[in-house]
């Protein structure tokens, strides 16, 4: 939000911008936010502004311009490719294929093939796109229990598309400390578990020459979400998964893993914090320690979203953290 005066060029030119954005024939206005932290530049938000709000000044004092943005998936959405074929060609190679196109914002792919792939025979099945290129993204996504997404690089201008499994691994963040006194560097964190998250998923596998469907339960055993904790999450009951029995086995297979790890995220946590204290931005999609929480809640975590909170002189930012079990598989954190 940005206040400014009735004469400033700012009126104009977000409104001129955001009607560029609904033009195929014309770029949308790019942004990018860019927080500098110890001298080091942290890309924030890169995407397009979406909307524009003006409000005017009244009694001499300054008006208001309200503007919107989304992340680049936004210029994903904007055409429909419906009916272009993709032979002989994996989720992963389609999904490459399709960022080639945004290669001047800057978006570089990074998809991760999948544990069971599945490469269409051309004389039995050639995939074809339906919708836009994010749709169809999101539709693959869907099939074979992948996560999409698109998040700023390190260095600014840049994005990372990533298209795969859900990671939990990785060199963890500089740890959340609560009620530590002058270590202290958060402002809430509160902690919920739900031991009636955790099941079973039984995907169904049919049979080609008697079409019989074939129930299998798939346990959570995926090495890029190891356990977090050492008491995991009890199975409270079976989650039947009726739609996989149209899908080809490691499509069935692939989705009945990515549910069962979400099942297991029964441990969560909501807080806040001010960067300033914290000494850098905490960015999501990664993991992150806690410490002074107790026994049952200290250890690492998955940091599921962050919301950053921008005013003059200071910068905050709520957050939501999960786990698959209680206590702490490590006995220290990062600091």
């Amino acid at each position: 939000q940005f206040k400014v005066t009735s004469k400033s060029e700012l009126n104009t030119i977000f409104l001129v911008a955001v009607g560029q954005n609904t033009s195929v024939g014309t770029p949308p206005l790019r942004v990018v936010l860019i927080v500098t932290l110890g001298g080091r530049p942290q890309p924030l938000f890169d995407g397009v502004v979406t909307n524009v709000e003006v409000q005017a000044g009244q009694n001499g004092q300054s008006g208001s311009i309200t503007v919107t943005g989304e992340d680049l998936t936004r210029v994903m959405d904007m055409l429909d490719f419906s009916g272009l074929p993709y032979p002989a060609m994996p989720v992963e190679a389609r999904f490459a294929l399709i960022c080639a196109k945004y290669a001047a914002f800057g978006i570089i792919p990074m998809p991760v093939p999948s544990f069971f792939p599945d490469v269409p025979i051309p004389v039995e099945r050639i995939p074809a796109q339906q919708g836009s290129d994010l749709a169809y993204i999101r539709q693959m996504a869907q099939e074979v229990g992948h996560v999409f997404y698109i998040e700023p690089g390190e260095v600014p201008m840049t994005n990372i598309a990533y298209f795969g499994p859900e990671i939990k691994v990785g060199i963890p963040q500089p740890a959340l400390n609560i009620d530590m006194d002058a270590h202290t560097n958060v402002e809430s964190l509160n902690f919920s578990f739900d031991p009636s998250k955790g099941v079973l998923p039984i995907v169904f596998i049919q049979n080609a020459l008697t079409r019989a469907p074939i129930p299998i339960p798939i346990p959570d055993l995926n090495p890029l979400q190891p356990p977090l904790g050492l008491l995991p999450t009890p199975l409270a009951n079976l989650k039947v998964m009726k739609d996989t029995a149209k899908m080809n086995p490691m499509q069935a297979i692939s989705k009945g893993l990515a549910e069962a790890g979400r099942s297991q995220d029964a441990v969560t946590a909501t807080g806040s914090l001010d960067v300033l204290r914290y000494g850098r931005m905490l960015r999501a999609r990664k993991l992150v320690g806690v410490r002074g929480a107790g026994v049952a809640y200290d250890g690492l975590y998955y940091v599921q979203s962050v919301t950053s909170t921008l005013k003059r002189g200071e910068i905050r930012q709520s957050f939501n953290l999960t786990r698959n079990g209680l206590v702490s598989i490590t006995p220290m954190v990062p600091a």
